[in-house]
């Protein structure tokens, strides 16, 4: 039977990436959610997690980022929790995708595309911690392994 939650720690390094593609495909895995769900989640948190690791911190020392995935009442629930500078991605504004390359400001596609990908982004800070909830219904028509019965 697999389990609704997993909860790890990355550090705020690129290479961190690997582990965190590994955890979310092994959970999806688990929960019977198909290629393309994981594949879209996956891409909407490597671009807040290279975020925060890009931008969030003033220092070169090692900080530890906590993700925490879990399945509740048909949505995947991600929490991604860091001590870094303050940053809200809800109030970054929608980027201008009609302009040409060259007029085009550099920055914000990602955030664009992690909110898109989502159902669901919310930012709070507490504690000197930015705590990034998001969510993302599963389809009907891909029903997690744990509430199939037979």
């Amino acid at each position: 039977m697999a389990k609704n939650k997993i909860t790890f720690k990355l550090k705020n390094k690129l290479s961190e990436l690997d582990t965190l593609c590994q955890n979310l495909e092994r959970f999806g895995e688990s929960i019977g959610l198909s290629p393309k769900f994981i594949f879209e989640t996956n891409l909407a948190l490597d671009e807040l997690f290279t975020n925060i690791i890009s931008y969030g911190y003033s220092d070169k020392k090692v900080h530890i980022i906590t993700v925490e995935i879990s399945l509740q009442n048909n949505e995947l629930l991600f929490s991604i929790e860091d001590d870094g500078l303050p940053f809200n991605p809800t109030e970054v504004e929608e980027p201008d995708l009609g302009c040409s390359i060259e007029e085009c400001k550099i920055g914000g596609l990602g955030i664009h595309l992690a909110k898109n990908l989502m159902d669901e982004v919310c930012y709070q800070r507490c504690k000197e911690k930015n705590i990034l909830t998001l969510k993302k219904k599963i389809q009907e028509s891909q029903p997690a392994k744990k509430r199939m019965k037979g």
